[in-house]
């Protein structure tokens, strides 16, 4: 790879200018921070990132307090640059967890899954941390920033996992002109530097990516899983279909396969229970979303690309081969400063 950047360059300069405030928040070389993406955002990637100079961020899912205790410690032996802990705020045991992210003194705790309480954020700060808040609207940017939030991420629905209705780039017209009491970070459909620098210049003070990430050298996901990100392009990543509108179903973006359709029959399923009385709305709507989380830990660990859940965002089509951490990360800088620099632009 040839490196477009060079030293006190124009570009460069303006990159620089432009997410200052992102680098600061998260006290990190470059503004771009790694999604949270179950069994991929493990120590090893989360580790690698940060020491690439972006910030790393330890998905917790559904993981147990002593086990995110223990993921936590294993990724500090790894790195000593700052890194979070993304948390979902439905989580049974999130006190506890946040206990544990506080007594191993993360830095920052990233809160997504649903609107987190005011009193979490409170205590979260309290204990020495920085809030990182997922904010899907204008409106819930406002009701995060007066209860506490350091930084926002808005994540439109480009992205993989489970997403929101809204484009990014609507998103970001919506939020970026108006938000200015806090550092925003702009997620979804990202995949290369010259689309970073378009959301910096908008007024992001930096961005979010998983999909590029996920065919990283130090990623731990299965061989076939990889694979199957390197062959697909954008169309192949379908988000899911919600076939009944008592039970609202948050949509999954994920590479279309045995899995997707197997999902759908789950749905039907599910809700013909429901309708003969066998299973109340709360634990159907439980048993749907339980779906997933098997399906992807066959795809992710287990190789299991056919009937596992591929999950996917519309940048999948960028990732055309295995590459080290350290590599896609000057990658991404280095259209960044191309992009904001016309007359250093070259071909790579």
């Amino acid at each position: 790879m040839t490196s477009l950047m060079t030293n006190n360059s124009a570009g460069e300069a303006r990159l620089d200018d432009l997410w200052a405030r992102g680098r600061e928040v998260l006290g990190t070389k470059y503004a771009i921070m790694c999604g949270a993406m179950s069994w991929v955002s493990e120590r090893n990637l989360v580790a690698a990132i940060s020491n690439a100079g972006g910030f790393g961020v330890v998905a917790c899912g559904s993981m147990m307090p002593d086990m995110l205790d223990t993921e936590i410690a294993a990724t500090q032996e790894l790195t000593n640059k700052p890194f979070g802990v993304n948390l979902i705020t439905m989580h049974p045991e999130l006190e506890a967890l946040i206990d544990v992210c506080l007594a191993r003194k993360v830095s920052h705790v990233v809160l997504a899954g649903g609107l987190p309480k005011g009193a979490d954020i409170k205590r979260i700060k309290e204990g020495g941390a920085k809030v990182i808040a997922f904010a899907p609207a204008l409106a819930l940017a406002k009701r995060m920033i007066k209860n506490g939030a350091d930084a926002l991420v808005i994540e439109g629905a480009e992205a993989g996992g489970h997403i929101g209705p809204v484009a990014t780039s609507v998103l970001a017209q919506e939020i970026l002109p108006v938000i200015k009491d806090v550092p925003v970070f702009v997620a979804g459909g990202i995949g290369r530097g010259e689309a970073m620098a378009m959301y910096l210049e908008m007024g992001a003070a930096g961005v979010q990516l998983g999909t590029r990430f996920v065919c990283a050298t130090e990623s731990i996901a299965h061989e076939n899983f990889k694979k199957a990100f390197i062959r697909a392009n954008a169309r192949d990543a379908i988000p899911t279909v919600q076939i009944d509108p008592q039970f609202p179903v948050i949509p999954v973006r994920a590479l279309v396969n045995d899995g997707t359709k197997e999902f759908m029959e789950t749905q039907r399923q599910v809700i013909a229970k429901f309708h003969a009385g066998e299973v109340d709305q709360m634990a159907a709507q439980l048993e749907i979303e339980q779906f997933w989380a098997g399906a992807l830990r066959r795809a992710v660990i287990d190789g299991d690309v056919a009937g596992g859940s591929i999950m996917a965002g519309q940048s999948v089509g960028m990732v055309t081969s295995e590459q080290p951490t350290a590599e896609i990360m000057a990658e991404l800088v280095d259209q960044a400063v191309a992009a904001l620099d016309p007359d250093q632009r070259q071909i790579s």
